[in-house]
């Protein structure tokens, strides 16, 4: 969608990227099926259905984002707010706009993830913690002990990706809990000198960023779908129909 706004061809999916959309695409046609199968009076496919399908939008939304702040970073000449025309400042404006989406997305997407793993496989994660997050998932499968090969997968992404998903995770936090992600670094460099000219940010290292969130976010949706497509359809039968045998 952002792509054609801005005058660009629709993308083509390709890598990890392009991986991960077919397997939760795969997920939610195989959720379909065993819906008509087995009726699924519990309603736990149709929920396990419509979830994937939301987190295949996710995926899309957040890979936009990133594209669209590409896109009007590359008009951001100046070093400084000071030095930039009124053009200039409304590009540089609609960058942050879409970073920060970005980077928000990220953490939102995971946690999404975190819930359909945790209903997928019964963890009982809000048992742990009543708010949880896809951080405490992976916890979770480790104090359960249950599907470990799935959860080794998913930890050594996450490790891999420490650096800028911590990164990520500080603006994320400034962002929504303290003041605006970029004004946060303004506030850092007026105590530097207080009458000096403010200096950008480091916008291609804060987009390096999101870019390696966007792919620690595939590699981590890839894998639990590539499991769960080996995995889940007996397991997950079995869960809904001893739910129906309660009733």
């Amino acid at each position: 969608m952002l792509r054609i706004l801005l005058g660009e061809d629709p993308r083509v999916n390709s890598g990890v990227l392009a991986e991960a959309m077919d397997h939760m695409a795969r997920a939610a046609s195989m959720l379909r099926k065993e819906m008509n199968a087995h009726e699924d009076q519990s309603h736990d496919f149709r929920k396990l259905e419509i979830w994937t399908r939301g987190l295949i939008s996710s995926l899309d939304e957040l890979e936009q984002s990133l594209f669209a702040a590409r896109h009007f970073r590359r008009s951001v000449k100046a070093g400084a707010v000071d030095d930039m025309s009124v053009e200039e400042q409304g590009e540089y404006a609609r960058y942050v706009y879409f970073y920060k989406n970005g980077f928000i997305r990220v953490f939102s997407l995971l946690d999404k993830l975190g819930t359909v793993l945790n209903t997928m496989y019964g963890l009982n994660t809000s048992q742990t913690k009543a708010h949880f997050s896809y951080f405490t998932v992976l916890r979770q499968f480790r104090l359960l002990d249950e599907h470990l090969p799935l959860a080794d997968e998913l930890d050594r992404i996450k490790d891999a990706y420490r650096d800028p998903l911590q990164n990520l995770r500080k603006r994320r936090n400034s962002e929504i809990h303290y003041m605006n992600a970029e004004m946060q670094d303004d506030l850092w460099q007026r105590h530097q000198g207080l009458h000096d000219k403010i200096q950008l940010e480091d916008l291609d290292a804060h987009l390096e960023d999101l870019q390696q969130g966007l792919d620690m976010v595939c590699k981590s949706l890839l894998a639990s779908y590539r499991y769960s497509l080996k995995h889940w359809p007996a397991s997950a039968a079995d869960r809904s129909k001893a739910k129906t045998n309660k009733h």
